[in-house]
């Protein structure tokens, strides 16, 4: 067994007796039905996370503890986006037309409440390794797929061995031209961040892995060290963010954890809306609020330090880019806009081409500005 291995299996905290141990029963007065919660969906923190819990109830103890608002029933979805809908073949997901989502481990090492999978994560019946064959077969055979995500459960969970059998299968498939893993792994356990695994995956470029961090604190220096580990690799790094409420939902919290992440030489990607996700409801916020967030942070912080705001469209919609308003108004003369700071400023058109574009864009049909004028499921096979 690993060191990471036998740390994840000896200092997490993966029953509610063991909470209750750790933290005492009086911030836990209804046990039997956390019980229920737990049995809903996986459990488990991270010696990592545990460690970084100051008291029940701060932003970390939110995102891994059962609560019973997991119980109540509000208008949340089972697959929120659509994943099983979208899935030709057992652990793949083909939703946009040239990249498709692999899921090659159905474990983690701490499972966020907020989870869009916890229909499936922690059950390896539901992510079988046994059908991944039938997935290869599936990518090999679309050669309009260039780039693969593989995701779970936490690929960076897998034995060395293993990762590097799934890079080279691959890297084996000559029209995969990128690889992308998605994980947590630098967050919740970064001692399995080895040289031995950067060594594998320096093996595999283009290769690039987006993490997961919500909250500043989750920086740890030894988060930093393997984030460092990573990027000297060659790797290049984003993150993932999730909008969540009483964790991140503040202009402050998120303007450090972006500049955190940029000096430890992560690119803020994404930052999602919480998913319409059954059991995780009371995590959501409003999208006022995210667009508040960017706003915050656009012109007051490095331009790398803003992430992409997304709202992944329930039913699979994909995801669908949201900014705050900075064009008040446009006409053939002019475009007024409002700067970071409210202050106004005009923008003159181009005169020799007012004419021109405005007659062109008038006869352009509504469905000309998309960039598949027709559905993916219509678009001829390559």
């Amino acid at each position: 067994m690993a060191p990471w291995q036998e740390l994840l299996r000896k200092k997490s905290v993966a029953t509610l007796e063991a909470l209750v141990a750790k933290f005492g029963p009086e911030h836990f007065p209804d046990l039997e039905r956390l019980r229920e919660a737990a049995r809903n969906f996986e459990f488990r923190i991270s010696p990592a996370m545990v460690d970084l819990i100051k008291s029940p109830g701060d932003p970390i103890w939110r995102q891994y503890v059962p609560d019973l608002q997991e119980l109540e029933v509000h208008d949340g979805l089972v697959d929120s986006l659509a994943e099983d809908a979208n899935s030709p073949v057992p652990n793949i997901t083909h939703r946009y037309p040239d990249r498709a989502l692999f899921l090659v481990s159905p474990v983690c090492a701490s499972y966020c409440r907020f989870c869009t999978r916890r229909r499936k994560v922690g059950d390896p019946e539901k992510i079988p390794m046994s059908e991944l064959e039938s997935a290869f077969r599936y990518l090999e055979e679309h050669t309009e797929i260039r780039d693969v995500i593989m995701s779970g459960g936490d690929p960076l969970l897998l034995s060395d061995r293993r990762i590097d059998e799934l890079c080279k299968r691959l890297r084996s498939i000559p029209h995969i031209e990128i690889i992308r893993i998605g994980s947590r792994v630098p967050c919740h356990l970064p001692e399995r961040i080895t040289p031995e695994l950067c060594a594998i995956l320096k093996q595999s470029h283009p290769l690039y892995i987006n993490t997961h961090f919500n909250h500043p604190d989750e920086l740890t220096p030894a988060a930093v060290n393997a984030l460092r580990m990573l990027a000297d690799a060659g790797i290049p790094l984003g993150c993932q963010t999730v909008l969540l409420k009483g964790v991140n939902d503040d202009p402050v919290v998120m303007k450090a954890l972006m500049q955190k992440l940029l000096a430890a030489r992560v690119r803020p990607y994404y930052l999602f809306m919480c998913d319409q996700v059954a059991g995780a409801e009371h995590f959501r916020t409003t999208v006022e609020k995210g667009l508040e967030i960017i706003r915050a942070l656009r012109g007051w912080t490095s331009g790398l330090a803003v992430p992409h705001f997304v709202i992944d469209a329930p039913g699979g919609g994909g995801k669908i880019p949201l900014v705050p308003e900075y064009v008040e108004s446009i006409s053939d003369e002019e475009v007024v806009l409002r700067n970071y700071a409210g202050k106004r400023y005009v923008y003159k058109q181009p005169p020799a081409n007012r004419q021109e574009d405005s007659a062109r864009d008038r006869a352009l049909p509504s469905s000309s500005f998309l960039p598949f004028p027709r559905p993916f499921s219509a678009l001829p096979a390559p």
